[in-house]
């Protein structure tokens, strides 16, 4: 996640070195702290809470039980994960459901985080979770924003309330909250008003909004690429309203990410979401544990399965397993839908980061071209089907016509061909158990 990039290689590499000690003195862990220290607050972490993250750290890792372990240095990196899950909210907090429906969630923010755009995706998973969604258009101040709800509705196919011209927003809600029960949705999600800054105007409205439906969840949502602004931000909505959850937007930017680091502690309201992409099945899930993980470069593959379960053909994967293995193996045909599959997990950059040990200094220098798999989609097909299922038939004059039809060079459709048949040999040394990795590597590796 590009938003912990920084944070997560230098946190990294000052673990590192401590870990790397035979032995652990007081003074060794007191000095990597300071560089802990320098590390939260280069990333935008509130002065307070890094100081106290550092003093609950010290107090336990200068323990003798740290100190005098058989890995000082891996009980210290356990120390340093403890506190993070505690900074980032403990555990992972769903949203509260009315056990009367609908359950009414009012989305609060200013302009520009990111909300209408994260109250449709909110809606597309919650239709997921069989929570039949309704939205009501509750912005009317900013042009063409019902406009994007009712736009949103429609891809993810829920129900929308907008009155356009009507300024009333309460009376709107309200007639909103009516046509949501009619519709028998079970949860509503109100989008209100957003403003360039924190005024009191704003708020008494969602003041008096909040009086008159009563929701059971105020969202938050926050700009993550803002850094100590989210926090302050947070606060403000907090005190005037007494949020019951935040959702972090931009999450894949290139920010410090000291805002999510800091939001929680500032106001202990949790974060339920965090906005991964701008697709609307960008919105995942916040898990405290999780995260610290993928800080600490241990990876989050609970995530990636989970995020696999919901996106990949579990029958299409079996199948590809089977023929892969087989002694015919997998033809280019197979090969094209095992890597749609895999294009349903997101971007090549964000799966890595979630795999163990992967180094987030690496992977941002790392030059992953995601085009990359759409010229081989190109080059497979532009492929007759006889081409797809035999690579072997693939001469000279067949190359050149394909090339041309992908708007490829000769040069990758040979490389694509010659890696397919590498990996093809790999497949079936797998299936009889072993497992030689072929030397010209994979048709995904960076170029």
């Amino acid at each position: 996640m590009a938003m912990f990039d920084e944070l997560s290689s230098k946190l990294s590499d000052t673990l590192r070195r401590l870990t790397g000690r035979g032995v652990l003195t007081e003074e060794a862990v007191k000095e990597g702290l300071r560089d802990i220290r320098t590390v939260l607050l280069e990333a935008d972490v509130s002065f307070e809470l890094t100081r106290e993250f550092l003093e609950r750290v010290q107090a336990k890792a200068v323990g003798e039980a740290v100190l005098k372990s058989v890995r000082p240095g891996q009980q210290l990196v356990k120390v340093v994960y403890d506190e993070l899950v505690s900074l980032l909210g403990e555990k992972q907090a769903p949203l509260a459901f009315s056990s009367i429906p609908p359950t009414i969630i009012l989305i609060v923010g200013l302009q520009g985080s990111g909300k209408t755009t994260t109250a449709g995706k909110l809606a597309r998973r919650l239709k997921a979770e069989q929570k039949a969604p309704f939205l009501i258009a509750a912005d009317v101040y900013r042009p063409a924003a019902i406009e994007q709800l009712q736009t949103l509705g429609k891809q993810v196919d829920v129900g929308v309330h907008g009155e356009p011209g009507v300024t009333d927003v309460v009376a709107i809600v309200k007639r909103g909250i009516e046509a949501a029960s009619k519709a028998r949705a079970r949860s509503v999600i109100v989008d209100s008003a957003g403003r360039l800054q924190i005024d009191d105007e704003m708020m008494q409205e969602l003041v008096r909004l909040k009086a008159a439906i009563k929701p059971h969840e105020i969202l938050l949502v926050a700009d993550g690429m803002t850094g100590q602004d989210a926090v302050r931000i947070a606060k403000g909505f907090h005190d005037a309203l007494g949020v019951t959850g935040v959702i972090l937007t931009k999450m894949d930017g290139d920010a410090r990410g000291g805002a999510a680091l800091s939001i929680y502690g500032v106001t202990k309201a949790p974060i339920k979401f965090i906005g991964t992409g701008e697709g609307l099945d960008g919105l995942e899930p916040f898990h405290p544990d999780r995260m610290a993980g993928r800080i600490l470069q241990q990876g989050d593959v609970l995530s990636l399965v989970e995020r696999a379960q919901q996106n990949v053909d579990e029958e299409e994967s079996k199948k590809l397993a089977r023929k892969a293995t087989s002694r015919k193996g997998m033809d280019l045909q197979d090969f094209l839908t095992a890597m749609k599959q895999m294009q349903k997990l997101g971007p090549l950059k964000n799966v890595l980061g979630m795999l163990p040990g992967v180094d987030a200094k690496m992977l941002k220098n790392a030059n992953l071209d995601e085009n990359r798999l759409k010229h081989v989609e190109a080059i497979v097909l532009s492929m007759t089907k006889k081409e797809r299922g035999d690579p072997d038939v693939m001469n000279g004059s067949r190359r050149m016509r394909v090339a041309k039809g992908s708007g490829r060079t000769v040069q990758e459709v040979n490389q694509l061909l010659s890696q397919f048949k590498q990996m093809q040999k790999f497949m079936k040394g797998a299936g009889k158990g072993g497992m030689k990795m072929p030397s010209g590597g994979s048709p995904f590796r960076p170029r």
